[in-house]
């Protein structure tokens, strides 16, 4: 018998907590990561109240300085910590292949000076449509198509750009470049793009709609994923009979292994919170994992450096978590962390290095505080521990901790 019938992991994208102890190995636009603190840097610039993620322990995480707005609270309803990240890397896809128990020692491939001549003039061949070179770097996936949908819109030139993460992504025109075309195009990018010197975690779609200063980003994206390079605790959930209910973008940064239930993209926060508290409501996951990621703090307001928009999401969803909390059984555990660090505060528009918070609650718990300080991994190895299946390479459980 497992010790949580059901047990429910939410990963808030990119809501670090403090640089990593590797953090100045880590560069963002030229500076070391090393200053960079999601949470704190939040807190201190424009003020932080979530007072059900600090009921269960958010402010009494250690840290060199307190979360300045965020109380510790003398009696916790849940336990916290934070988890220090082992991979050689600070993308989406790391720090999610990590927490299900892989340890990436060669990380993918980042393209800050745009993708080389050979990747595009390939593209171009396939779709028999030209490249903006322009566009052919870093951008913020809404500026890009502000500043070159209307050309777009005039010659039906593709818009490929990357990111801060090893990514390829295409944003056309719905009404310009079919969606079945578009798909097309990205799955042929995916294919040329699957090993050393452009291996990429995903290929991404972006199409979008409107007109010039009025474009509108779709749900119609589209992640193309590679797999991962070993079974993870997902796969050993999935061979072991095990539901496993994938939320938001977590069955594309998996491509699909080890995933029975995918419960579909979110549309925002929000409608990803309203598919959790669904799936939660589902009679037939009596037994099972649940894995949620909430991606807007990252895409719209770490990317975008905007703290203050970084800070209301943080309270909208701290505004919802008694409805998560309320949709749990008796025997549920709930688990809420982040995959690295977004610090709006910080230079550039990358990622940052940092450790991630740990807050986990149950209706069953008779006891609350801090547990040790551990790694990513170590929430794999949990979830692995409570089903009684094996871990997978690296973490170790901390379901003793749990009481």
């Amino acid at each position: 018998m497992p010790k949580f019938n059901r047990m429910h992991l939410v990963v808030l994208d990119s809501v670090g907590i403090g640089a990593a102890p590797d953090a100045n190995n880590f560069v963002n636009a030229g500076v070391p990561d090393g200053a960079s603190d999601t949470l704190g840097n939040i807190s201190k610039a424009v003020g932080l109240n979530v007072p059900n993620m600090a009921k269960l322990g958010l402010g009494n995480i250690p840290r060199e300085q307190a979360l300045k707005t965020v109380p510790a609270e003398s009696n916790p309803t849940g336990y916290a910590t934070k988890l220090e990240e082992v991979s050689l890397g600070k993308d989406t896809m790391t720090g999610h292949w990590e927490i299900m128990g892989l340890n990436i020692t060669e990380p993918f491939d980042t393209f800050w000076n745009g993708f080389p001549e050979e990747i595009l003039t390939k593209i171009e061949e396939f779709s028999g449509r030209k490249v903006i070179r322009e566009a052919n770097k870093p951008y913020s996936g809404t500026a890009v198509i502000d500043d070159f949908g209307p050309r777009q819109m005039e010659t039906g030139e593709l818009i490929i750009y990357t990111s801060a993460d090893p990514v390829l992504q295409i944003a056309a025109h719905e009404d310009i470049i079919p969606l079945d075309e578009l798909y097309r195009i990205c799955e042929y990018a995916r294919s040329i793009t699957l090993e050393r010197p452009a291996l990429l975690g995903r290929i991404i779609a972006r199409p979008y709609v409107g007109e010039p200063g009025n474009f509108t980003r779709t749900a119609n994206r589209r992640d193309l994923a590679v797999s991962p390079f070993a079974p993870t605790v997902l796969d050993k959930l999935n061979e072991a009979g095990i539901d496993t209910y994938a939320v938001g973008k977590i069955n594309d940064i998996f491509n699909g292994a080890g995933i029975n239930h995918d419960m579909g993209h979110n549309k925002s926060n929000s409608h990803g919170i309203d598919t959790l508290i669904k799936t939660m409501g589902l009679p037939e996951f009596q037994e099972g994992f649940s894995f949620t990621n909430l991606v807007d703090f990252d895409a719209l307001y770490g990317h975008r450096r905007n703290p203050h928009g970084y800070r209301d999401c943080l309270h909208e969803f701290d505004e919802r978590l008694p409805e998560i909390i309320a949709a749990m059984r008796e025997d549920d555990l709930l688990m809420i962390t982040a995959d690295h660090g977004n610090d709006p505060t910080y230079a550039g528009t990358d990622h940052t290095r940092e450790y991630i918070p740990f807050l986990a609650y149950s209706p069953s718990f008779k006891g609350s505080g801090l547990i040790p300080v551990g790694h990513f991994a170590d929430i794999s190895a949990t979830v692995a521990d409570n089903f009684g299946v094996e871990k997978a390479m690296i973490g170790e459980s901390f379901l003793d901790k749990l009481v």
